[in-house]
């Protein structure tokens, strides 16, 4: 056995303290971190970068297609409750795809110069309904007369509302309140101007399922998984796979016409199923140039033109949101205040010559045509403007216009499942540049986005056919104003949160609410780029007075 030896411990100093590595963030050990980026990295085309031109043409014409939808969708709701026969319903949808060719063009050159489309607006709708309500009771000599007569009524509310936006636009009032905007009120604005049309979606699907199922279907994985195949179907796919699909479902819906599938349906069935049920192609004209006042002198009653103001309002909300979206998905900055404030006053113009030519509601930004930027990942400012030359053609030679409007609405609503889910989607990409850990900024975007969608739907679901809403007071024209303003998601989610967020520990909040970031963008000079992405074409800026740029 060994000796054992009592050791003393007691006079040797303590070991070293090592110094604990610096905590890291939950979850950082496991993946990398995203720092936020300014502009998407996978574009393709950015706003001044163009594809060749006959990719150019192409894509041009895939806008007006997707376009053409909500054309269409807004003259079957209205010209049959105004006594309007297929021929009507025509040349309701040549003016306003002249009207939106114009719009575009102009809005592209001299409004905020991103690509977005200006096409027909569902916001007009209620008041819309309203005008021909008040009218239905009178007596006419025909149903033709009684289209015309209300179509006058209309024109005249949207020539007067439309100084509503002219002047909050040219006047700067509208951009001045773009400037209380921050990251989390633009989050909730351009989510729920997407979100907030799940109506146009898959419910208009189900009228149809044969072939709006198919069409969904058959665009995902065409546009998303047979891209990967081979890389000559990357570039194809990735860009026209939409084109290649509504040919094919549309060929589809012919043959079921043909065979008979439709012959002993419900009425809804077949109006949304059958590719013959809208009669444009035999009631469209060969050539018809849209002029002003072609249905007759405008008629201007003050009951109808107060409803339209807030149409015209909700436009204008609705058109911010998809600008704020367009910026993102052309790889521009986001708009400053000034070019905010004159995209607006001059969608007011617009609405003013949507008035003169006949359109049966006004312009706004249109959402689709947007998230097609994002599907495609071309965001060039050329395509768009080479899109109008496919609206103004199709306006003047109707019975080729006729031919693409005959498309099963279903269809359309397919594709917009995609195309308003994308632009929801980049609403939440602005959150990146707000504290996302902030329980006071999640409160503000809980709140905007729940009640941006869950109030509109209320007055949706209380508004009757005739359009009137759950407002219902003896003022008829106050009633008109609340319930088109209440009935839009974008609208609301704007008031409840801009007001929210700048009411709620704002001053103490401010690098949270991602303000210092915001705040270059929105002035004349506050970022180097903002004149690169937004100045006007050549040289016009020096003859026109600086309180107008």
């Amino acid at each position: 056995m060994g000796e054992t030896h009592n050791h003393d411990h007691s006079h040797q100093p303590p070991p070293p303290q090592v110094a604990a590595p610096p905590a890291m963030p939950l979850g950082s050990a496991r993946g990398p971190l995203f720092p936020p980026a300014e502009q998407l990295l996978q574009l393709h085309y950015c706003i001044h970068s163009n594809p060749s031109w006959p990719q150019t043409v192409l894509l041009a014409f895939q806008h007006y297609i997707v376009m053409l939808g909500t054309t269409v969708m807004i003259a079957t709701v209205l010209v049959p409750q105004m006594g309007g026969g297929p021929g009507d319903k025509a040349r309701v949808i040549q003016s306003l795809l002249f009207t939106s060719g114009v719009n575009t063009l102009l809005q592209t050159l001299f409004g905020t110069r991103l690509p977005t489309v200006m096409g027909p607006s569902f916001a007009y709708i209620i008041s819309a309904l309203s005008v021909i309500n008040d009218l239905s009771d009178g007596n006419f000599r025909s149903e033709h007369q009684r289209f015309e007569h209300t179509m006058r009524a209309i024109q005249g509310s949207l020539i007067v509302s439309s100084f509503i936006n002219i002047i909050l636009g040219y006047g700067q009032a509208w951009g001045n309140l773009t400037r209380f905007f921050s990251p989390i009120v633009i989050t909730p604005l351009v989510c729920v101007v997407g979100l907030g049309l799940f109506g146009r979606g898959f419910p208009q699907v189900g009228d149809c399922i044969e072939i709006g199922l198919p069409m969904l279907i058959l665009l995902v994985i065409s546009q998303q998984y047979m891209q990967r195949v081979h890389p000559v179907a990357q570039s194809i796919l990735e860009r026209f796979a939409l084109l290649l699909c509504i040919g094919l479902i549309w060929a589809f819906a012919a043959i079921l016409t043909v065979a008979g599938a439709y012959n002993h349906v419900k009425e809804r069935t077949e109006l949304s199923c059958r590719i013959d049920r809208s009669f444009l192609l035999q009631s469209a004209p060969w050539i018809k140039v849209p002029y002003p006042f072609q249905w007759g002198t405008p008629i201007f009653r003050a009951s109808s033109v107060f409803g339209m103001m807030g149409a015209a309002l909700v436009s204008a909300a609705e058109s911010t949101g998809t600008f704020y979206a367009a910026s993102r998905l052309a790889g521009a900055t986001p708009p400053p205040a000034h070019v905010v404030s004159r995209s607006i006053g001059l969608q007011g113009l617009g609405q003013l010559f949507d008035g003169f030519f006949g359109a049966v509601v006004g312009t706004t930004a249109s959402v689709e045509n947007v998230g097609l930027l994002g599907l495609t990942r071309v965001g060039s400012r050329r395509v768009v403007q080479i899109s109008t030359a496919f609206m103004i053609f199709f306006s003047i030679f109707g019975k080729f216009g006729a031919f693409f409007a005959s498309i099963p609405l279903p269809i359309f609503a397919a594709i917009y499942c995609i195309l308003y889910g994308i632009v929801a989607a980049i609403g939440i990409s602005f959150i990146q540049f707000a504290n996302k850990n902030s329980m006071r900024n999640i409160y503000v975007l809980g709140i905007s986005l729940f009640l941006g969608i869950s109030i509109p739907q209320y007055f949706v679901m209380n508004t009757d056919i005739a359009g009137h809403g759950p407002v219902r007071t003896p003022a008829g024209w106050f009633n008109d104003i609340l319930n088109t303003i209440f009935s839009s998601p974008p609208t609301v989610a704007t008031i409840v949160g801009t007001f929210v967020d700048n009411t709620l520990e704002a001053r103490h909040s401010v690098d949270d609410r991602g303000v210092p970031w915001l705040v270059p963008f929105q002035r004349r000079k506050g970022d180097s780029r903002n004149d690169e992405f937004y100045s006007y074409p050549l040289r016009i800026h020096e003859y026109i007075p600086s309180r107008f740029l």
